[in-house]
């Protein structure tokens, strides 16, 4: 159970309802969102891309576009050099098929993670010059690469990055940057950037590029709408599964990505969107990050993130479901491997006997190193501790993935111990890193040496909207909340709190038999399906200890007599089905009554 803290910000909720057509609610949820004033409330509920920030606003956009005019103009052959992920993939293709729009002979290479690494590399840049390329540019990678670029540079090459990731810094000089030596850097996360919005994805500053590069090649958006709707297509759910923060252009972009994917001409991920049983007008966060990306992703873990994008430029329908097809199989591979090395991960942690250090460094020997970030993500939400995972490559040196907690920097950190690193990059909540193996107790003892955290920080708050009781709940409201979404990083769906709900009945569902369906009843009588979907087994164990083994097995069967009542932390849903919509309340947490209630 976590720690609750309901939000209390203050406002006429009333007058804001009155004034805008919404409920006093809903104007709550915005003024917890920090949205307020009166033009920001219309431009929250009504934003469109004509709400996106101006791209020329992001330092060295302008000169990065007109350098590429230059090449494309004198037929340079340019390569799109990206990253292995949902991120890197899309933001490869955005510049690929911008560039293409604009008269460029361009070509796509991403890294093979075992036998590249991440990112730019001396290996690919000498491949491209013998392949005859005369211009790189970087997406999603490239600001970490200072070697890499002056090498290019030495070479004769133009180089053009694109990123989004943390800048180096001098180690003694905070304020001091460490850029890449290229003829221009985009990076919103450069400090002499002076953007409205720094907290976007590789794909979304790819997006804007080819915006700046299509306007200098006198290329009409509003003559192009079709080839520009599906590019933000793609920045949008690369937004979603790079985790970034749903505020300002992002939640933008991400509203008019599923607006615009049943509309979508590309044929591959039509193809995946079919393969995976999804509906195209029924798209949200989730499906993004849970369906659609994860099989996207597992090309760059266990295969080429190539094929990934391969399967975005197919034009033949038959082939896009063949490749589609491989990539959902693929994810299916990936999820049993995930599942290995997760339950071997908590295994080491057992070896601690419960007195866990407060960063937690694990060494799975044999791990195929592309799942090492999404176990150190699970292990992170098991523990609520910024978690590293390390393994072997095949050169013998280690490579990890951290996954961090909100109150621990993991760039930060590991800026922090640079001198025991090869290589590191990534951001606040997410790194990606090496080391020698030599090195791997004094990167640990490092890590938690410097680490300021407190017992605190290590358990899980939840940030509740308010003390709701279901009572005042209704189809027509919710609908209204929907106008406050896309939900996700940064825009959390509503979450509120109430008391004394009285547990009624209960069942088990699910073809793995790991969900919870109740019935429950507010303090009105009024009923209502609560679903459980995770953790099953703890809630189980909480109502044994609360209400006792045999009250709980007479809440299954139907039979019970004495009332349950318990606090819930819920988030409201609208159960469709058989065209009848109800509501449903989803638990995300509970507790014990302070008060006893009588039966």
């Amino acid at each position: 159970m976590a720690k609750w803290f309901v939000t209390r910000k203050g406002a006429d909720f009333n007058k804001i309802g009155q004034e805008h057509g919404i409920s006093p609610i809903t104007a709550r949820l915005l003024r917890n969102r920090d949205v307020f004033e009166f033009e920001d409330v219309e431009a929250f509920l009504h934003s469109d891309i004509r709400s996106l920030h101006d791209p020329h606003e992001l330092q060295d956009m302008d000169k990065a576009a007109a350098i590429m005019k230059e090449c494309i103009e004198r037929g340079d052959n340019i390569r799109v050099i990206g990253d292995y992920d949902v991120d890197g993939i899309c933001s490869s293709y955005i510049l690929y098929e911008g560039i293409r729009k604009c008269g460029g002979h361009v070509d796509v290479r991403l890294p093979h993670r075992v036998e590249d690494g991440y990112g730019l590399s001396d290996a690919l840049i000498d491949k491209a010059q013998e392949e005859g390329i005369n211009t790189i540019i970087t997406c999603d990678n490239g600001i970490a690469a200072t070697t890499q670029v002056a090498h290019a540079k030495e070479l004769g090459m133009t180089v053009i990055v694109t990123d989004h990731h943390e800048v180096l810094c001098d180690s003694e000089d905070k304020d001091r940057m460490i850029l890449p030596e290229a003829d221009a850097v985009v990076d919103p996360k450069r400090k002499d950037d002076e953007s409205k919005f720094h907290e976007i994805c590789g794909a979304m500053v790819a997006y804007k590029f080819i915006c700046v590069l299509a306007e200098l090649m006198g290329i009409s958006e509003s003559q192009n709408d079709g080839f520009f709707r599906d590019l933000r297509i793609f920045a949008g759910w690369a937004t979603v599964c790079d985790v970034m923060p749903l505020k300002d252009e992002n939640r933008i972009i991400v509203k008019d990505s599923f607006k615009n994917i049943p509309l979508s001409h590309n044929v591959g991920l039509n193809a995946l969107i079919r393969e995976c049983g999804v509906e195209a007008d029924r798209i949200t966060c989730y499906i993004y990050g849970f369906v659609l990306g994860p099989c996207l992703n597992a090309t760059g873990r266990l295969d080429s993130a190539m094929r990934g994008l391969e399967l975005l430029l197919e034009q033949d329908p038959d082939a896009a479901a063949g490749i589609a097809k491989e990539l959902k199989e693929l994810n299916d591979s990936r999820k049993d491997l995930t599942k290995e090395g997760q339950d071997a991960a908590m295994v080491k942690l057992d070896e601690y006997n419960g007195q866990l250090p407060k960063v937690l460094v694990i060494y799975l020997s044999g791990l195929h190193e592309s799942l090492a970030g999404i176990i150190a993500g699970r292990v992170r939400e098991a523990t609520h501790r910024p978690t590293y995972i390390l393994t072997d490559t095949k050169d013998g040196i280690l490579k990890g993935s951290g996954r961090s907690i909100e109150a621990y920097h993991m760039h930060d950190a590991l800026s922090e111990c640079r001198d025991l690193l090869l290589k590191f990059g990534g951001h606040k909540m997410a790194a990606g890193f090496s080391l020698e193996k030599d090195n791997l107790e004094a990167f640990n003892k490092a890590l938690n040496d410097n680490c300021n955290l407190a017992e605190d920080d290590f358990q899980e708050v939840l940030h509740i909207d308010m003390e709701l009781p279901p009572e005042y709940l209704s189809i027509p409201l919710l609908r209204e909340f929907e106008e406050i979404g896309p939900y996700g990083t940064g825009n959390e769906e509503p979450l509120f709190a109430a008391r004394n709900i009285e547990l009624v009945s209960g069942r088990v569902i699910g073809k793995n038999a790991n969900v919870g369906k109740f019935q429950i009843k507010d303090t009105t009588g009024r009923c209502y399906d609560m679903m459980v979907f995770n953790n099953l087994d703890k809630w189980d164990e909480f109502l044994n200890e609360t209400f006792g083994e045999d009250n709980v097995k007479k809440l299954y069967n139907g039979s019970l007599n004495d009332k349950m009542y318990i606090n819930v932390a819920y988030r409201p849903q609208i159960n469709e089905y058989r065209g009848m919509e109800s509501l449903q309340i989803v638990l995300r947490d509970y507790m014990k009554c302070s008060e006893k209630k009588s039966s």
